[in-house]
């Protein structure tokens, strides 16, 4: 059956001008181009809108009298709508088309988002935190299925890491606007700042939900931006890469196959750094001296500019070397030395340090580990299994907030929370090396 996403048929010249290195190498340059970025900017809007709870925290805690377990809990909730409804979101992308279903993503999310405005109980808190989970669900997975629409496993790693500097730019960008924001809008018309802060930063997710159905394409055979010759070559290289990977027959042998789950087990630790790190970044600044929201948003900044320096330079390496499992074992080891030494220390620049080795190894480790499971799936086998192991890898997204804010409570310190996070991810570290080396290292 002919896939929606492959290219037209074409002659055999055009096939065979194709065969340069130059020419393919310029071709996925073009490709690169045309999505990368503005993926990158919707994936941005889209960690704002999740993680700007983070900022909120710092003023809203003491408005609403909530307690750091409320926070956690509330952080982590949205976990639990993206683990029910992620699956389902992905089969209906690979349906209906990326362009469609991403932008009914982000429209819905914006919408939600900006309803935090209302919260005034942990019960609406947690529904909301539910819903936009609910909404969210599917966006990071849809966009790695659609990247195995465009880009074989070789080159795969590379458009992923730059895919995923979303993350750090979301730091980068995001710290200190939050912070400008809760500083300047605080009380303006009556409003606290942490209301305003959840409103305009769901304003860029509003319009990127519009921009999409008028810039992406679903696939190869859609991008009126491509010639004949390019979309021949983009599409040869694509069914070339899925020649060789698993096609699942049944749902049995879906749910049975032991390599999923021990990629969601790995994912499942990346996610417990990822997240403890983005929820409890504020905090921890605020807690090693600094006050004003502004200061804590600019120095959160520091990390995310380690991190995406680092991203890129190991996407590319991995590249280069065709080697998937060191490319992300060491990153999270490096994760969980910095999440270690964190409660060792006391000042603000020394805890920016240990900050920026976490925040550099866990993100690098984070887009480097969808190598993995890209190199193993393909069709709707891809669309189901990169669903599958991201929402449950997700639920750790519940757990690591969840249980930092009980160890929180409990003790008075952050020093649990954090040994617990470096413990998680040197675990998957360990983990990565039961992959066979030789099924994605391509």
């Amino acid at each position: 059956m002919k896939s929606r996403y492959s290219a037209p048929p074409v002659t055999g010249d055009a096939i065979s001008r194709s065969d340069s290195p130059t020419f393919e190498a310029k071709t996925y340059a073009k490709v690169s181009r045309r999505l990368i970025p503005f993926l990158m900017l919707c994936y941005l809007g889209a960690y704002l809108d999740r993680v700007n709870v983070g900022f909120a925290k710092l003023q809203m805690l003491s408005d609403l009298r909530f307690s750091e377990t409320v926070y956690g809990m509330g952080a982590g909730i949205f976990f639990l709508g993206y683990f029910l409804f992620e699956v389902p979101s992905n089969l209906i992308l690979h349906k209906v088309g990326a362009r469609r279903w991403l932008a009914r993503i982000m429209l819905t999310w914006a919408v939600i988002s900006a309803s935090f405005v209302f919260v005034k109980s942990p019960t609406v808190f947690y529904v909301l935190r539910f819903l936009l989970g609910v909404a969210e669900a599917g966006f990071a997975p849809g966009v790695i299925l659609y990247m195995t629409y465009w880009f074989p496993s070789a080159r795969r790693a590379k458009a992923l890491s730059l895919f995923f500097m979303a993350i750090p730019l979301a730091g980068i960008i995001g710290g200190p606007l939050s912070g400008l924001i809760m500083h300047s809008l605080q009380g303006v018309y009556s409003m606290a700042g942490w209301k305003w802060l959840f409103l305009l930063e769901a304003l860029p997710s509003l319009v990127l939900g519009v921009a999409i159905l008028l810039y992406l394409d679903d696939g190869i055979a859609h991008a009126k931006w491509l010639t004949d010759t390019e979309k021949a070559l983009l599409a040869r290289n694509v069914a070339g890469d899925n020649a060789h990977k698993t096609a699942h027959l049944s749902i049995k042998a879906f749910i049975g196959d032991r390599r999923l789950w021990l990629m969601a087990a790995i994912y499942f630790c990346v996610v417990l750094g990822q997240y403890g790190l983005t929820f409890w970044l504020p905090t921890i600044i605020r807690k090693s001296g600094v006050a004003d929201p502004l200061w804590v948003g600019i120095f959160t900044a520091i990390p995310y500019l380690c991190a995406i320096v680092a991203l890129p330079l190991v996407g590319m390496s991995a590249d280069r070397f065709h080697e998937r499992r060191l490319h992300l074992a060491i990153p999270m080891l490096i994760a969980a030395a910095g999440f270690a030494t964190l409660p060792l220390l006391g000042s603000v620049a020394a805890s920016i340090v240990c900050l920026s080795i976490a925040a550099a190894g866990i993100l690098a480790s984070s887009s480097q580990f969808w190598s993995l499971p890209t190199a193993l799936l393909g069709g709707i086998s891809a669309a189901a299994g990169i669903a599958a192991v991201n929402c449950f890898a997700n639920l750790a997204g519940f757990f690591s907030p969840a249980i930092v804010g009980w160890l929180n409570d409990l003790t008075g310190k952050s020093t649990a929370g954090l040994i617990f996070i470096s413990i998680a991810v040197t675990l998957g570290a360990l983990l990565v090396f039961l992959v066979p080396a030789r099924s994605v290292n391509r």
